[in-house]
């Protein structure tokens, strides 16, 4: 109850109220607990209305805005994506600032040019096709320009890194490894 005790605090000078009487007393409290409902509703507003300090719906607010949502589970990391997202504009068609908005929607890709009008997205550190992969390719394809002509590299096990890591094809039985978890085995080697 901060807004009862500031206006009591402010009429106790006056000297002309009850201030601790059951019914001066009284509407003074409901009084501050109604103010204190209105700031903290304010505060709220105030939060939820900046991209910088949005928690909750303020940023799905800013979400709903997009064709796609960003892969983003937390508050601060769906807040980064969106500015990604928000940056892009004429100047954002460099390789670097697709990079980065890419990142910072929070993808764990890398876009490459291959050659003219042809790039590679690749998935560094990341065994495999990558989980969500064709959310994640929306996502990706809604960033880089409609033009490209678009490769996905994923990282599998080469049979020349299986030969290097394992001397016989009994040791890799007695990993008791699926044929999927063997082809992206290469995190482990």
């Amino acid at each position: 109850m901060k807004h009862a005790q500031c206006m009591r605090d402010l009429l106790r000078p006056l000297g002309i109220y009850r201030l601790d009487a059951p019914f001066n007393g009284g509407e003074l409290d409901v009084q501050g607990e109604e103010l204190d409902k209105v700031m903290a509703w304010l505060e709220e507003v105030q939060r939820e209305n900046s991209l910088t300090t949005a928690e909750d719906w303020g940023l799905e607010n800013i979400a709903r805005l997009f064709v796609r949502r960003p892969v983003a589970d937390q508050p601060r990391k769906l807040a980064a994506a969106l500015a990604a997202l928000l940056r892009i504009g004429g100047d954002s068609f460099t390789l670097e600032a697709i990079n980065d908005t890419i990142t910072g929607c929070g993808v764990p890709a890398v876009v490459k040019e291959r050659g003219k009008g042809e790039v590679s997205v690749s998935f560094p550190g990341v065994a495999g096709e990558p989980a969500n992969f064709e959310e994640l390719k929306k996502i990706i394809e809604d960033i880089l320009p409609t033009h490209l002509g678009i490769e996905y590299d994923f990282w599998y096990l080469t049979w020349e890194e299986l030969e290097a890591n394992f001397h016989s094809w009994q040791e890799i039985e007695d990993l008791e490894l699926s044929w999927t978890r063997l082809e992206t085995f290469v995190e482990y080697l």
